[in-house]
C-alpha cells in the first residue's frame, strides 16, 4: 500500500510548534521509526502534514513516545486554513517502547492533517512516524 504522507511522495512538514536541529520535524514522515521530531516541552505542541493531493484517508498510525492525547484535524484548503476536527485519541503509556496508534478517520479526505499533542506523559514528547492508509 502506498502512503502518501511520506516525504519521498511529495508529503511536507509545512509547520511544527517547535524544532530542535538534531531531531526535525520532517523526520516524522520519511519513513523510519528510528529518526524523529521531538517536542521543547510545554503543551499544546502541533505539526501540520501537507500532503502532494488531496488524499482519502481510512487511517492513521503514529508511532511516538510519551504522547498522552492527541487531536487530529483536517484541512481541504491550498494554504492549511479551515481546520475541521476529525479524531480524538488517548494514548497509553508504554515505559520504555514505542507507542503504536491506529486512529480510524472514516474515508476522510484532506489537503493537510494537523496533530495537536494536547498533554504528554513527560515534559517532552517525540514522534517517530506517521503513515496515511487509504
Amino acid at each position: 500500500m502506498i502512503d502518501p504522507s511520506l516525504s519521498s511522495l511529495g508529503a511536507h512538514v509545512v509547520l511544527a510548534a517547535s524544532s530542535d536541529e538534531r531531531h526535525p520535524p520532517e523526520n516524522i514522515i520519511d519513513g523510519n521509526t528510528e529518526t524523529f521530531w521531538m517536542s521543547t516541552g510545554m503543551f499544546p505542541q502541533e505539526f501540520i502534514i501537507r500532503f502532494a493531493q488531496s488524499t482519502k484517508m481510512s487511517l492513521v498510525t503514529m508511532h511516538c513516545f510519551n504522547v498522552k492525547n492527541l487531536r487530529i484535524e483536517k484541512s481541504m484548503s491550498e494554504d492549511a486554513t479551515n481546520f475541521e476536527f476529525v479524531a480524538e485519541k488517548e494514548f497509553e503509556h508504554i515505559e520504555g517502547s514505542l507507542q503504536t496508534n491506529d486512529i480510524p478517520l472514516s474515508g476522510t479526505s484532506a489537503t493537510h492533517l494537523r496533530f495537536i499533542v494536547t498533554s504528554g506523559y513527560d515534559h517532552f514528547v517525540s514522534v517517530h512516524r506517521v503513515s496515511v492508509e487509504g
